[in-house]
């Protein structure tokens, strides 16, 4: 018999997952998600964990409650490890009651994760707080779902000075607009509407509840959406910390595996951007190949890693074979600021760094170094050029290339939401010609696509794909060129 989670993940951006969350997926074996859990929150599965979606989509359920409800007990009594995801929080108004009390009956083991609910979260993204001084000393969250069959006592909400929250609402808006006022609370009464909060797609309306139909047709708002009724809504611009970000709206794609994709990723949503990684490349070790070279690395005067996978495969395969470090009297040059920093973690501050994630970079600061009695070791992609090796061979020295992984195609993970994507960001030709197999040519033709150098750039033309280049070919040029493109919101 398995076990089951219960997970809140949050309103939607990946980062307000909760550390108790992470470690539980790490431990699924199967997860069940909805689609208000968002999808980055799979980026937390190990790579032979099922996946299955319960849709959720308003009016077009794809498993029922009494399906999902089922599915739980089954896979459990396979033996599963069984993450059951949701938005928000699992008891509000999520039916984690409902699946608990299911599996209690059924005698499975079962843990509930609370998650960061929607009902404050995205209030925050909106710049309204749910309380203040002065303006409220409390809140009402509500389902606002159905409205015609709530039951809530309308004479006593409309009578409350606290802030009044309705989740599910948007169908029901002009219902719990009709019901307020008609029991006393003033038309004037400030009111917003928040659509996707938390996420790129992030949209608001503000008015009262008077005007507040006509301003969320006038925006576009559409479900899901939270609905807050009282005078806190009027610090919607003074604290509108989240709209106000250079790429709000913007949601990008990182092409590249995951474990090369987290300090791009993290610099562009600290600017606002939602970022979508599809991991395009996997990454099979072939380490066995430096056994030839392991009792001869003392005698290197140059070791070139360019990636952050040649660091991590080359000094793993040092640890597992118990080498002291201590031996090697070379050099270390690495190529780009994700590799320097993999090689910093190792406790190895290179002698030479390119800043720009190309061989030419590297070329440029090492070769002048270089004698033609030197020895170097380059351990990298099967896929890399030759470029360097070439190159610092014309200058007499003598060079070992030799490759530890393979670059194969990656599983790609949720692919269904791409046509949300404003922006594609490649980083090398295996990221290109991966992308194209997973999804086609044409599904990047009307996307802004950017190649960090100019080799990623002929692959992305040899497809028929329109890209621009990175001025400065690394994760700073990147940056720059993603600002470039988006600053300001400039869509």
């Amino acid at each position: 018999m398995g076990k089951v989670y219960l997970i809140g993940a949050g309103p939607g951006d990946e980062d307000l997952i909760t550390l108790k969350a992470v470690k539980a997926l790490k431990k699924c074996t199967a997860v069940m998600y909805d689609r208000l859990a968002g999808s980055g929150i799979l980026n937390y599965l190990n790579e032979d964990c099922e996946i299955y979606y319960c849709g959720k989509e308003p009016g077009c359920h794809y498993k029922s409650q009494d399906e999902i409800n089922n599915m739980l007990v089954e896979l459990a009594k396979k033996g599963h490890t069984v993450g059951r995801i949701k938005g928000g929080d699992p008891y509000v108004f999520g039916r984690g009651g409902e699946e608990a009390l299911t599996l209690l009956d059924e005698n499975i083991e079962f843990e509930v994760i609370p998650g960061v609910t929607s009902a404050i979260s995205v209030l925050n993204y909106g710049g309204i707080p749910i309380t203040h001084r002065g303006l409220s000393q409390g809140f009402h969250v509500m389902t606002g779902k159905s409205a015609k069959e709530l039951n809530h006592r309308w004479d006593a909400l409309a009578k409350l000075p606290e802030t009044l929250v309705f989740l599910m609402g948007f169908k029901s808006l002009p219902m719990i607009v009709k019901n307020l006022i008609a029991n006393g609370k003033s038309k004037n009464t400030p009111c917003g509407v928040i659509m996707r909060g938390t996420t790129a797609l992030q949209k608001k309306a503000i008015g009262t509840l008077e005007t507040i139909e006509e301003k969320v047709r006038e925006v576009g708002i559409s479900s899901p959406c939270i609905i807050i009724v009282g005078d806190v809504v009027t610090l919607n611009d003074k604290l509108n910390w989240y709209e106000r970000k250079p790429l709000f709206g913007i949601n990008l794609c990182i092409t590249r595996g995951k474990e090369q994709s987290s300090i791009l990723k993290e610099d562009l949503k600290e600017l606002g951007a939602e970022v979508r990684e599809i991991n395009s490349i996997k990454i099979e070790p072939t380490k066995e190949n430096l056994k030839t070279y392991i009792d001869s690395l003392k005698e290197y005067d140059y070791i070139v890693l360019t990636s952050v996978n040649g660091v991590n495969i080359f000094f793993d395969y040092l640890m597992e074979n118990n080498y002291d470090i201590r031996n090697i009297k070379g050099k270390f040059a690495s190529v780009g600021k994700a590799t320097s920093k993999a090689l910093r973690s190792r406790g190895i501050v290179p002698s030479y760094e390119a800043k720009e994630f190309v061989g030419e970079g590297l070329l440029k600061v090492l070769e002048p170094a270089i004698n033609k009695e030197d020895k170097i070791l380059i351990p990298c992609s099967s896929a890399s050029r030759d470029l360097l090796k070439s190159k610092l061979e014309e200058k007499g020295a003598t060079v070992h290339k030799v490759s530890i992984y393979d670059t194969v195609l990656g599983e790609g993970g949720d692919l269904s939401q791409f046509e949300r994507i404003n922006g594609v960001i490649f980083t090398s030709p295996s990221t290109v010609k991966n992308m194209v197999k997973l999804l086609g040519k044409d599904a990047f033709l009307n996307k802004k696509n950017i190649a960090i150098g100019p080799v990623t750039l002929k692959e992305l033309q040899a497809n028929g794909i329109d890209a621009v280049v990175c001025k400065e070919h690394s994760i700073d040029g990147l940056i720059d060129k993603v600002k470039e493109l988006w600053g300001d919101n400039n869509a």
